[in-house]
């Protein structure tokens, strides 16, 4: 059996009809290479990119070196190496391939990939933290592997920051058993582009959660993967995106259960201001037929809070077989509830603090998960610099 089950579009939100929010083919036949001349260069009509404005990331398609580096800053807790590897190494240990044209390119292009290994049982006290900055437009290929030994318990902070293109392919391989928290950080210029291809592999028994926290770029497009090596594998993607007027943001996820009594959930909420401010949202969801006993849930959220901002959330769910826990999703995108607003100020709280008040405790399900307390304090903090931004416009 296979079902693939577009999401009803809800009163107000930004959404394509059911027919086009249909793929045209089944998401495990999407194509897959390490080779960039298996992708032909993109117009913005496939159903992978028909929300992106390829017309402002020519750059990033070019099969050649870009030739540029960025700033590169790591904190190490004792026991993590940092080392490099041919990039035909990393290819030789099966990891996943590359699933679009720039990926392809950046995984082929960058020269050498840096990896981070932790230990098998290891139990890290404080994150590993990784910075990626740059100071100009020229396009930057990074490529990271993140190595998780057996049995170890480790989070990694990825910051972004600064003016660089960036086009970066990462791989997350977490061993059996383990317990692996990644965070993604977009804090980029407005004149910075990043788009990324974000591979998790979930050991057997292992729990990974995939956050990621995109604050800022003109056009940034993060491709998470997760897929599980065996049973009892844990995924969890969260997700938090405040967009302002000039910035495209798009998050797309695709967890692919092929392993058997494994669960997934993803949650990702947005906000957006300012008249072309965009997001788009895109989360599939595969159970192949090997999958028995998978439970699956995914959840978008968008908070329109001006006019002329737009978001997109297309979440897809392709079922191969009957004999699962559960599977569902929930999309919806509304504007702001002035009901809310006007509950707060009748007890005596200004406008300005009601307002705060109300996307804070909008975002509240999603941060308090994160688990770095660093990275909670300095969200919130940005979102409290984009609505400072908002009220004084």
């Amino acid at each position: 059996m296979s079902l693939l089950t577009p999401q009803r579009p809800t009163e107000g939100a930004h959404t394509h009809s059911a027919a086009t929010m249909v793929p045209d083919q089944s998401r495990a036949e999407r194509r897959a290479s390490f080779d960039p001349a298996d992708f032909a260069v993109p117009h913005g009509r496939e159903e992978e990119w028909r929300f992106t404005p390829v017309d402002r990331l020519g750059p990033f398609f070019r099969d050649e070196a870009a030739g540029a580096d960025a700033d590169w800053h790591e904190e190490l807790p004792e026991g993590v190496t940092l080392s490099t590897m041919p990039v035909a190494d990393w290819q030789a240990l099966g990891v996943p391939r590359p699933q679009d044209r720039a990926a392809a390119v950046a995984a082929a292009r960058s020269g050498g990939v840096a990896v981070v290994d932790v230990p098998a049982e290891a139990e890290l006290t404080e994150p590993v933290r990784l910075r990626l900055s740059g100071d100009g437009s020229d396009l930057v290929h990074g490529h990271l592997l993140v190595r998780v030994g057996r049995f170890a318990r480790a989070t990694v902070v990825l910051e972004h920051a600064g003016t660089a293109d960036c086009s970066e392919v990462l791989t997350v391989l977490a061993g059996d058993g383990s317990d692996v928290t990644l965070v993604s950080v977009q804090e980029w210029d407005d004149s910075a582009h990043h788009l990324a291809q974000h591979d998790v592999v979930v050991g057997r028994d292992a729990t990974v959660r995939h956050i990621a926290v995109t604050l800022g770029g003109g056009v940034v497009r993060l491709n998470t993967n997760a897929s599980y090596t065996g049973p009892g594998g844990s995924f969890e993607g969260l997700g938090v995106y405040f967009a302002d007027a000039g910035q495209h943001l798009e998050h797309r996820l695709f967890v692919d259960h092929e392993a058997p009594h494994c669960r997934s959930n993803v949650e990702y909420k947005g906000a957006l201001q300012g008249e072309t401010a965009r997001t788009v949202w895109v989360g599939d969801v595969l159970i192949r037929a090997a999958a028995e006993g998978t439970d699956t849930y995914e959840l978008n959220r968008n908070l329109i809070l001006t006019d002329g901002a737009r978001a997109d959330s297309v979440p897809n769910l392709e079922i191969e077989t009957g004999e699962i826990e559960g599977a569902g999703h929930a999309s919806a995108t509304g504007r702001f509830d002035d009901e809310q607003l006007f509950y707060l100020m009748a007890r005596g709280i200004p406008e300005d603090d009601a307002r705060r008040l109300v996307v804070r405790g909008f975002f509240a399900s999603v941060v308090a998960r994160i688990g770095v307390p660093e990275v909670q304090e300095r969200l919130m903090e940005a979102i409290e610099r984009e609505l400072a931004g908002e009220v004084a416009a």
